[in-house]
């Protein structure tokens, strides 16, 4: 895990679930500064008494934390040589073996920052096989789904490592992955992001249906906008590319579209 984060000069971490500091303590020994959250209030104690001074531990939910000002506090190492009055660029990154259970609602959390405060630079975390393949799943597939193109819009997703249960004591009883976000700007741009979402989430409820029947189930407007994309109907929302998508709920959202409703 260590490896696949890969500290370099400036880096400063959030570390979610540190736990019993498997990555914690080894990750310190860089140098680099941690901000280490714990959901587990004696596992947080427990650790607490072990870490070295760069690293900062919080006991609390990451999804109702405001983390951001506690980041900002924390100052990376300057490298050995140096000079005087010379920068070095500061990264926030995100490091973590993620609980399972709560794998999808971290990372819409990770998205939500990434999008509202334009702070973390990438994330290395540890997941379940099966939602790292969702991540990195094409169109077409069953893995492709809303986890793909909502995080997809955000973030490059690169899977760095595969682990067998047999790498974890006890060995579970899933298979595990190391994978990298590397956060950007959201692209396509869409003209309603709460459109966006809604429409992608009630398109993939449908996804083996006709793309024409799962339209007209989301909004009246569906065949209208179907008509005006010029995609074929016949289509599975399954098949849908980020830019098609992306398509349709501009044209839901434009003003054109609802002005016949109204």
């Amino acid at each position: 895990m260590l490896t696949a984060v890969h500290v370099a000069p400036g880096d400063v971490f959030l570390e979610i679930g540190p736990g019993r500091g498997a990555l914690t303590l080894p990750l310190a020994r860089t140098g680099a500064p941690i901000l280490a959250v714990e959901i587990d209030r004696d596992l947080a104690d427990d650790l607490r008494t072990r870490v070295p001074p760069n690293v900062t531990l919080l006991t609390g939910d990451i999804l109702s934390l405001d983390v951001v000002p506690y980041l900002g506090g924390l100052q990376p190492q300057r490298p050995a040589g140096l000079t005087a009055g010379s920068d070095v660029r500061r990264r926030v990154r995100i490091a973590g073996n993620l609980p399972y259970n709560l794998s999808s609602p971290i990372l819409a959390w990770l998205i939500e920052r990434a999008q509202r405060d334009a702070v973390f630079a990438d994330a290395t975390v540890m997941l379940q096989r099966e939602v790292a393949d969702r991540l990195l799943a094409k169109p077409g597939t069953k893995e492709y789904g809303v986890l793909t193109v909502l995080v997809r819009r955000h973030a490059e997703i690169s899977r760095m490592l595969d682990l067998p249960p047999a790498a974890f004591t006890p060995p579970p009883k899933v298979r595990s992955s190391i994978v990298r976000l590397t956060f950007h700007d959201a692209s396509p741009i869409v003209r309603d992001e709460l459109l966006f979402v809604r429409m992608v989430k009630a398109l993939f409820s449908q996804r083996r249906k006709m793309l024409s029947n799962a339209l007209r189930h989301f909004d009246p407007l569906g065949p209208e906008v179907l008509e005006r994309s010029r995609l074929d109907g016949h289509r599975r929302p399954e098949t849908l590319q980020l830019e098609e998508l992306a398509q349709l709920a501009d044209l839901f959202a434009s003003g054109t579209a609802r002005s016949r409703v109204l």
